[in-house]
């Protein structure tokens, strides 16, 4: 196949290519020799220059969305979706209808344009509640997710959304991506905006003033650089690998572990009187992150990333704690990139 510039190599379509993943899984793959074209796909179309790479717009929580991709995908050899609407989290309907229903117009659009591979951005936040211990769960564990948040509910829903399209279409190529939390510096922007709010100061994050870290009964999770993660993808698109793979990076975060980070105390604080205060914030919408998601993270299980590492041939090349150091530099200088989502904007 060739792609107007020239080039010989696979063309792949990203949808969300503007966000912390896609913006790096666009750059992986661009980077690539074997890839001729990236075609990055998002709502709004960002001002980034990538060679390879050509931009285009489309809003998958549109009715007509599905005829556009149709015709965007035609000629792919993949398509990596990585669309999500975190926001708002007071009206799950918005959500729905761009996360659950939008990938259901991508994944028909992928049939009917004839794409022979399709690699989705699922999450951890698929997974049912588990132990938190290590090594963590495989692959096999049950993927409910927690029901009372959105984003799990959404997450595992389309996990059962694929388990039909897999046993009706065998012959295109499915790959679940199943990581922990994602974190790089010029994603921080976006993110402290999804869980703070717009107008919480990076600033804050810095250790004179954030004397304490709480330590609450089940915090323990798993992060990994988005730089890593957008290698998994490229690893995906090229392979001829086929269902999930868990994304991790050691070592496990807990409240230690970001104290160390913070230069901070460790105090142990009741789960219940943090909730509250969490609820009380979010129903006066002074924050966005809703209590529902921090009951989720308490009761996610540890991942084992075993499977990525034989079959997919992944390893992460950066620690958890790297990955959380890059975020924090983030957060605290504002720094951002050229698209909507993760323009930076500091405040404060």
């Amino acid at each position: 196949m060739e792609n107007s510039g020239g080039n010989l190599g696979k063309r792949v379509v990203v949808t969300g290519a503007t966000g912390n993943v896609g913006t790096s899984v666009v750059r992986a793959l661009a980077a690539d020799p074997d890839i001729g074209s990236v075609l990055g796909l998002a709502r709004r179309r960002p001002a980034l220059e990538i060679a390879k790479a050509t931009w285009d717009t489309v809003d998958l929580s549109r009715s007509d969305s599905e005829d556009r991709l149709v015709g965007l995908l035609r000629g792919a050899d993949a398509l990596v979706h990585l669309a999500w609407r975190f926001q708002p989290t007071h009206d799950p309907v918005v959500t729905w209808q761009s996360n659950v229903l939008g990938s259901r117009r991508v994944f028909d659009a992928v049939l009917r344009s004839g794409v022979p591979a399709l690699v989705h951005a699922s999450s951890v936040g698929a997974y049912s509640p588990g132990p938190k211990k290590e090594p963590g769960v495989d692959e096999q564990w049950p993927t409910h997710g927690w029901p009372d948040a959105a984003y799990c509910r959404e997450k595992a829903y389309l996990e059962r959304v694929l388990d039909t399209f897999e046993l009706r279409h065998p012959q295109i190529r499915v790959v679940r991506m199943r990581p922990g939390f994602l974190f790089k510096e010029t994603s921080a922007p976006e993110q402290r905006r999804i869980f703070g709010g717009r107008y919480v100061p990076g600033p804050l994050l810095r250790p004179d003033l954030l004397p304490f870290v709480p330590d609450l009964a089940g915090l323990r999770f798993q992060v990994l650089h988005t730089e890593d993660a957008a290698e998994a993808y490229r690893l995906a698109v090229l392979g001829d690998v086929r269902g999930p793979f868990n994304l991790t990076a050691d070592p496990v975060i807990d409240a230690r572990r970001l104290a160390d980070l913070l230069d901070a105390r460790v105090v142990r604080v009741p789960v219940a009187l943090v909730r509250t205060a969490l609820a009380a914030a979010w129903r006066t919408h002074a924050v966005p992150a809703s209590p529902h998601l921090f009951d989720a993270v308490l009761r996610l299980p540890l991942l084992d990333s075993g499977r990525a590492h034989d079959v997919l041939g992944w390893q992460p090349t950066r620690t958890a704690e790297g990955a959380l150091s890059a975020f924090l530099r983030g957060v605290r200088a504002g720094t951002g990139e050229d698209t909507e989502p993760l323009a930076g904007r500091k405040i404060g």
